[in-house]
């Protein structure tokens, strides 16, 4: 069985010694005495065999391999941070890993604001956000696959806090036929290819054909937004897109939202909490900070049934 020679607090040591510019000003930081520090580098060096520091003038610097040593020394002070750190958090019932159903229309910016204003609460905690369509977001509700749920669609028996809007616009390329036509209705549509975006539910080719529009007789199906409009910039196929994905593109040109009869869908979208009951302390402060930074949130309502 493989026994290590030195120990995280040596390591921790000369990680001091060097962060602070020296044995005086690490000291003074870990509230030891030079000497202890002193001996500590010195008994490090002589148990690995190798020179860490050597004194240029009256600084001691790091040697090459004190360099490369020193730098996967972090690692490994990290890792038992963490290690450390996930102990207390599953002693105090704080999760390790919240799994969020993020419903692909959702603006990316008002989750990443989410996720960075938790990052510092984090403790370490994993976060893992899976992009559902429809049904998929559906299915993660009711199977309770996810602790959290950012829906376009509140299934019966759930409760919604509401978070945002997005508004779905129909657009094409400049060059498309349809974008030198006004006031387009749905038989005009028909006639064309629609790029459309696969419904991540595992019933969706039995239950959800009739969600949206979906009457053109030729139709492309993709997993992303991005790429259908990839798609699309190349001159081919129309889509419903959320806006606020494609402003650069109607700004620029390279997409143009079409005149129809339609109308724009406004979308609502918001917050679920499949099992209120069972909701952790990690789980519970992510889902209030996403209503916090949520445009339409209201600020002042509770988070769970």
């Amino acid at each position: 069985m493989f026994r290590p020679l030195t120990t995280a607090e040596q390591w921790r040591i000369l990680q001091a010694v060097v962060d602070c510019g020296g044995y005086a000003k690490a000291a003074a930081a870990l509230n030891r005495s030079q000497s202890a520090l002193n001996h500590a580098v010195s008994k490090l060096q002589q148990q690995l065999g190798v020179q860490l520091l050597e004194v240029q003038g009256r600084k001691a610097v790091l040697t090459p391999s004190g360099k490369i040593l020193l730098h996967r020394s972090r690692e490994l002070t990290r890792g038992l941070e963490q290690l450390e750190q996930l102990a207390t958090n599953l002693e105090q019932g704080w999760e390790h890993e919240i799994l969020i159903s993020r419903e692909s229309i959702y603006p990316s910016e008002l989750l990443f604001a989410a996720l960075s204003h938790f990052y510092p609460e984090s403790r370490g905690t994993r976060v893992t956000v899976i992009d559902n369509i429809i049904s998929g977001s559906r299915e993660a509700i009711e199977q309770r696959q996810v602790d959290l749920a950012i829906t376009g669609l509140v299934p019966k028996g759930y409760m919604g806090m509401p978070l945002t809007t997005v508004r779905l616009i129909l657009v094409c390329h400049p060059s498309h036929p349809l974008a030198r036509e006004d006031a387009i209705d749905s038989h005009r549509l028909s006639q064309e290819l629609q790029i459309v975006i696969r419904d991540t539910g595992s019933a969706a080719g039995d239950v959800d054909q009739d969600v949206g529009w979906l009457k053109s007789k030729e139709r492309w199906t993709v997993s992303h937004f991005s790429d259908a409009i990839g798609i699309l910039k190349q001159g081919v196929g129309f889509c419903w897109v959320p806006e606020h994905m494609v402003s650069d593109a109607l700004k620029h040109r390279e997409l143009v939202k079409l005149d129809t009869k339609m109308g724009g869908n406004l979308i609502p979208l918001s917050l679920v909490i499949p099992a209120p009951d069972s909701l952790g302390p990690a789980a519970n402060r992510f889902a209030e900070i996403l209503t916090q930074t949520a445009p339409l949130s209201d600020k002042t309502a509770p988070y769970r049934d």
